[in-house]
């Protein structure tokens, strides 16, 4: 076989890859492609990808094996030590000194494998803070392209082999020995949320002190590289810092980080990305190519509904969650992992149902003047209006008070493809009305208990004069009898 066709079969396969088992693999580099590929191809004794294709299209279970394959989800606890050490003494005071003591401090593993980097990186900031205080002010988001490599993480139960880089005191302080398996700690491990993540195509994690993803990035062609280098800036908080493998760099796109140590690989985030980089998650390159409007426009929409001060929420016809901002996430408890999940699994199910919501829109918008219509995204083909009145989100914490606003969200023949909700928190409101109403009742109650002292006062004022004239009438009397 030339060595064209060879190319022309493995693109084939790749093609396969990503339109039946939806593995995009075309921001890996191809040497790496290659060398995966035909080491799982020789251990099924298969010699060319036309024949590992026809093998993977009669055997479904085939792309699991080969992905895990693609993936080497090697990770170690304190790997590079010299590394995690000036992290732990230089990078997490820092942010911890930086955040205000009533805002989370938020990292993020990316490309997290087995679990060993997010618990290194755990230990270290409940070092740092101390457990009780690392318990109530950090949010740990671990992420990864690779379910099975998640599910480990999750377990977070090693053998004595995975555990031998750890220093003794860490290992008795923050793992529990469990039949020659050491599992870390149950209570910090509520303070990480895992979620499956592609690098290469997801958007990222927002508002981030520090994402940490050593490792990752030399699997990556250079452009693919340099956009996640993008999503991670973006991600990042003003102040973050981002903590990467002893062997990666930044490649092309040093102008949007700055180097801390480079001997480590830890840089801050620079200030000089502009806004259509971060829209179009694509780096500066020399040669200018055409952006298309429509393009940009949907990404300034995204980013103004990520962005949006109210807890929004986008939901499909079939009720399934497809977008939500962080301060819907805040307020509902949302994280990554919910996202594609029927609404109806989730907690906000107490408030929200979608089918209904989206049910009254389309019968609304056939009436002529049944709710005032509104232009969304740019589209005559969308319809608003106010849902549900103070409708009450309890916590543990606290109730909040919300209005919520419905959008249906149609496309260009007028069907209904789902809703856009906007969650209005009128907490405020109705503990004003609430006040309000209390200060009515009082004064209600002071001006009658007022009417009524004015009536006993003119009561007793009478029984003075009355009580007075008699008095004169007496006097006038016993006056009379002296002169007698």
């Amino acid at each position: 076989m030339s060595i064209s066709e060879s190319q022309l079969e493995f693109e084939a396969l790749l093609d396969y890859l990503k339109q039946n088992c939806s593995y995009d693999l075309s921001g890996y580099k191809e040497g790496t492609l290659v060398r995966r590929v035909q080491y799982r191809m020789q251990q099924l004794e298969i010699e060319n990808y036309g024949n590992y294709l026809q093998y993977l299209q009669n055997n479904s279970d085939e792309c699991v094996s080969l992905f895990n394959t693609i993936l080497i989800n090697y990770s170690g606890f304190f790997r590079d030590s010299d590394s995690w050490d000036y992290l732990a003494n230089q990078i997490i005071p820092q942010i911890i000194t930086r955040k205000q003591s009533d805002k989370k401090i938020r990292v993020w593993s990316a490309g997290c494998a087995s679990g060993q980097e997010v618990y290194t990186l755990l230990m270290l900031l409940a070092e740092a803070l101390g457990i009780e205080q690392c318990l109530q002010r950090v949010q740990v988001f671990a992420t990864d392209i690779d379910e099975d490599a998640l599910a480990e993480a999750r377990q977070a139960s090693y053998s004595d082999k995975e555990v031998a880089n750890i220093p003794s005191d860490l290992l008795s302080k923050y793992f529990e020995q469990t039949q020659q398996r050491y599992v870390f700690d149950s209570k910090l491990r509520r303070t990480i949320i895992f979620g499956v993540h592609d690098l290469t195509n997801n958007a990222p994690m927002s508002k981030i002190d520090l994402v940490v993803c050593r490792n990752v990035l030399i699997y990556f062609k250079p452009q693919t590289q340099e956009k996640t280098l993008v999503r991670f800036h973006f991600g990042l908080c003003d102040n973050g810092f981002l903590f990467l493998g002893n062997s990666e760099g930044l490649t092309n796109n040093k102008y949007i980080f700055t180097p801390v140590s480079l001997k480590h690989r830890i840089f801050a985030k620079g200030q000089n990305l502009t806004l259509q980089d971060h829209l179009l998650l694509a780096p500066r390159t020399d040669t200018k190519k055409a952006v298309n409007p429509l393009t940009t426009q949907i990404q300034m929409w995204k980013a103004a509904f990520l962005a949006s001060p109210l807890a929004q929420l986008a939901v499909d016809r079939s009720g399934r969650l497809l977008l939500a901002n962080e301060q819907a996430n805040t307020l509902f408890n949302l994280n990554i992992s919910h996202i594609g999940a029927q609404v109806e699994d989730l907690e906000i199910a107490r408030l929200i149902n979608p089918s209904t919501f989206i049910n009254q829109l389309d019968r609304d918008r056939a009436k002529p003047s049944a709710v005032r219509r509104s232009r969304t995204a740019g589209s005559d083909n969308s319809h608003s209006s106010l849902g549900p009145k103070h409708i009450e989100w309890v916590t543990d914490n606290h109730t909040t008070y919300l209005n919520i606003y419905t959008t249906l969200i149609s496309d260009e023949s007028g069907k209904a493809l789902g809703t856009n909700l906007t969650f209005i928190d009128v907490t405020r409101n109705i503990l004003l009305e609430d006040e309000i109403e209390r200060l009515n009742s009082a004064l209600v109650k002071v001006t009658q208990e007022l009417k009524e002292t004015k009536e006993v006062l003119h009561t007793t004022t009478q029984q003075f004069d009355s009580t007075q004239k008699e008095l004169e009438s007496v006097h006038q009397e016993m006056q009379f009898r002296i002169n007698l």
